[in-house]
């Protein structure tokens, strides 16, 4: 007696894809072999003779389906590029790289040289040298470190605005010190300002008050803002002078004792000395032209008169 195997689940399935592997086989082959339906035209029978010539030229297209299980079918795609932050990163530091070291390697951006405005001493290309900005890319410039330069090399400034501007502009406002009084002590001379600052003299200029010092002024003066000089003599020194440089006679010149102050080397034959403090200029002279006539009415001929204190004048005979 036979009996029936009994199938495996795997070999049930494997059997059935068999038949319907066969029968999509079968199929294909009925629709490959299926002739075409008649076609019929209208119209003259040159155009259809036109037509079936050229489409017996043209290829002809043939849908066949394969016998491939569905399940057999493996698609593939082309991988497109993604652009995540990384990749946008990298890139924005590469151009900001590339544009630091075009702005610090181009001719475009460099310095050549300053516009300088206001100054009447100092000249510009002194100012521009002084700087050191020559050749160097406008991005590297700090306009406070550059003011601050000018102002410690030239004393006789008294402020220094500089700016800095695309693609290679430098502009430099400068507000100088104005020379009053011509120092001279030494055998050198230097120039000094209102406010008793001293600077290097440059040229000539005989519009300024003359000063003789047979030696510096003992003062402790300090400044108030650490970038303006030390004044070398005081405010009131300087008034001193401008007021007695109308009473100088003709051929004398200012001179300057640190222990009596200013006078100078009268033509009749002494020194006179008016101390070193603008006060009361007007009246010490005229203390002085009664002194004067005193003496002279006296036959006396003093070697120093000293007018420092209007009220109690003196003079000294040797």
């Amino acid at each position: 007696m036979r009996q029936k195997k009994e199938l495996t689940r795997s070999e049930e399935v494997r059997l059935r894809r068999d038949m319907e592997k066969t029968q999509r086989t079968k199929r294909a082959a009925r629709v490959a072999t299926r002739p075409a339906p008649p076609i019929t035209t209208r119209g003259n029978g040159a155009a259809v003779a036109s037509r079936r010539k050229s489409a017996s030229n043209t290829r002809r297209r043939f849908q066949i389906a394969l016998p491939i299980p569905s399940d057999e079918i493996r698609t593939f795609s082309i991988p497109q590029p993604r652009f995540g932050t990384r990749a946008i990163s990298f890139l924005f530091v590469g151009i900001i790289g590339t544009l630091i070291y075009l702005a610090y390697s181009l001719p475009f951006f460099r310095v050549t040289q300053a516009q300088v405005t206001g100054n009447q001493i100092i000249p510009a290309e002194e100012v521009t040298s002084v700087m050191g900005i020559a050749g160097r890319p406008i991005f590297t410039l700090k306009p406070d470190d550059l003011e601050t330069r000018l102002r410690l090399n030239f004393p006789e400034l008294v402020s220094a605005d500089v700016t800095v501007s695309l693609p290679n502009l430098v502009s430099v406002s400068l507000v100088e010190r104005h020379p009053v009084i011509r120092w001279e002590q030494g055998g050198g001379y230097t120039w000094i300002a209102e406010d008793g600052v001293a600077f290097r003299p440059r040229g000539d200029r005989p519009e300024l008050i003359s000063v003789v010092a047979e030696s510096a002024p003992a003062l402790s003066l300090s400044a108030s803002d650490p970038l303006n000089p030390i004044p070398f003599i005081s405010t009131g020194m300087v008034q001193a002078v401008k007021g007695l440089a109308g009473h100088v006679p003709p051929g004398a010149s200012i001179i300057f004792n640190p222990d009596y102050g200013f006078g100078w080397n009268d033509p009749r034959g002494w020194r006179v000395f008016f101390g070193a403090s603008e006060s009361d200029v007007e009246l010490k002279m005229r203390v002085y032209e009664s002194m004067v006539n005193s003496l002279t009415q006296r036959g006396i001929r003093p070697a120093m008169i000293n007018v420092t204190y209007p009220t109690a004048p003196y003079y000294r005979m040797n």
